[in-house]
């Protein structure tokens, strides 16, 4: 349910309206499909790697194993500082969307009651958060369900109407709009809307039985993509015309114009707004949630392996690690900024400033898990040894590389393609690559660290943290 629930959120519910404005139901479908592809390949290796190796560090510890001490080092960072600052980021979202109700109240009280929620569920006990964000995924796939169900009466005409046909879908001619550029646009907000996915690799350290339940979680990735964003993305391209201009207002402080919302209210349900907008209130909450768990739960095992201040290491009577948890609300605390300099300003920094770190995460994933396989093989190990094998290796963990590099090359194409480069939209689009270079190399050079060779990569499983 984690898994299912970590590809679940505003980029379905807000982004998917502007992808099919800018680049037609065709050209969100294709951009949503190759992210899809993308990510299926970096989870079957995450899963390769989570279930041979379970451990709450994740990527930290892998890229410590199979790469070099340096890279897990700037990765363990890179990985807590995006989520930390997704906590920051949610909140901040969240107070803009609590104001569809309340309108003139302060963002600090909202921003301070939504974290220390987030805290409550999480200082409880890891079994705590499980069950919180069960329930969260729970809010979103029914309305998911609802959503495709309705939409596709609709579409056959058997609820609401007569068929809608293909005209919407094929407007003008073409399911295809905007170009090149308008595609690749949609392209960054498709793998900004699946990042999560791959918390999975963190929940693997503290779930029950590991070796079966990820292996089943990653099985399930590409059909859950393929169900609720592009079947969502069809009905959405079917019943709304591309040319809305209401499709282009799908942002958090418009929430009474979402694709969701503009479907249930030509159902006839006109109520749809406040229950999308509580629906997507509930997504960010499950995103920050999700957020202060996995980042707290990397920087404990970055500090028991030495790559963190040891007090992060220390766990409390619920096993949870408690300092390493305050030292994460600290920076969603950053979410108060938003009372100060406008809620929408400070969104779209922490937003920006998130979402390339994640792809550089998944970049991650992808050389760890070329490293791993090639230094089993190389340490004369049998694939049979493996308990969740990833298919068409090394093409997976390749090809998602190379998509990955894509994706943060065009994250602001806009910045320079214009009469004159944009050095804002620049730096706050790609500020976080020299951040995660100068993290990397100024380890390797304090440290000594070097490439590890492939046959002296830590292959042992007994070592394992929870």
């Amino acid at each position: 349910m984690i898994a299912l629930g970590g590809s679940i959120g505003t980029g379905l519910f807000l982004a998917s309206g502007s992808a099919i404005s800018s680049a037609g139901p065709g050209g969100a479908i294709l951009a949503y499909s190759a992210i899809g592809l993308m990510v299926y390949f970096l989870m079957t290796s995450l899963g390769e790697l989570a279930t041979y190796l379970p451990d709450s560090g994740s990527f930290s510890t892998y890229g410590s194993r199979f790469v070099s001490p340096a890279f897990g080092f700037a990765v363990g960072w890179n990985f807590w500082y995006n989520w930390a600052i997704t906590i920051a980021a949610e909140l901040s979202a969240a107070t803009v969307i609590i104001k569809y109700w309340f309108p003139d109240s302060p963002s600090l009280l909202w921003s301070f009651l939504f974290l220390a929620l987030m805290f409550g569920l999480n200082a409880l006990s890891a079994k705590g958060y499980g069950e919180s964000e069960y329930w969260f995924a729970i809010i979103k796939i029914v309305t998911v369900i609802i959503f495709l169900v309705l939409g596709t009466l609709m579409i056959f005409g058997i609820f609401n109407g007569k068929p809608v046909g293909f005209s919407n879908f094929n407007l003008g001619g073409s399911s295809f709009h905007g170009g090149f550029f308008a595609f690749i646009g949609v392209f960054m907000a498709a793998g900004f809307s699946f990042q999560g996915t791959e918390l999975i690799g963190v929940a693997a350290g503290e779930s029950e039985n590991p070796r079966e339940n990820v292996p089943r979680a990653i099985r399930q990735v590409f059909w859950r993509i393929l169900l609720f964003y592009i079947l969502a993305i069809v009905v959405i391209g079917f019943l709304i015309p591309y040319t809305n201009p209401n499709l282009l207002k799908t942002e958090l402080n418009n929430i009474g114009v979402s694709p969701f919302t503009l479907v249930f209210e030509k159902a006839g349900l006109a109520f749809s707004a406040s229950v999308m907008n509580a629906v997507i209130l509930s997504s960010v909450l499950s995103a920050g949630n999700s957020g202060m768990y996995s980042s707290t739960r990397v920087l404990y095992a970055m500090a028991k392996n030495g790559l963190a201040p040891k007090m992060l290491g220390k766990l409390n009577s619920r096993g949870v690690p408690i300092n390493a948890l305050i030292m994460t609300t600290m920076i969603g605390m950053l979410a108060f900024l938003a009372s100060l300099f406008g809620d929408g300003v400070v969104y779209n920094w922490l937003l920006n400033a998130s979402g390339m770190c994640g792809f550089i995460n998944w970049l991650g994933i992808a050389v760890c898990h070329y490293r791993f396989r090639r230094a089993f093989i190389a340490q004369g190990h049998s694939l049979d040894e493996l308990p969740y094998r990833a298919k068409w290796f090394p093409f997976g963990p390749i090809f998602a590389f190379f998509l990955c590099m894509i994706a943060i090359a065009g994250q602001n194409t806009g910045a320079f393609t214009g009469a004159s480069i944009d050095w804002y939209g620049l730096m706050v689009s790609y500020a976080s690559i020299p951040l995660f270079l100068v993290i990397w190399f100024g380890y390797k050079w304090v440290k000594g660290s070097k490439l590890i060779p492939l046959d002296q990569c830590d292959l042992t499983t007994h070592n394992r943290e929870n």
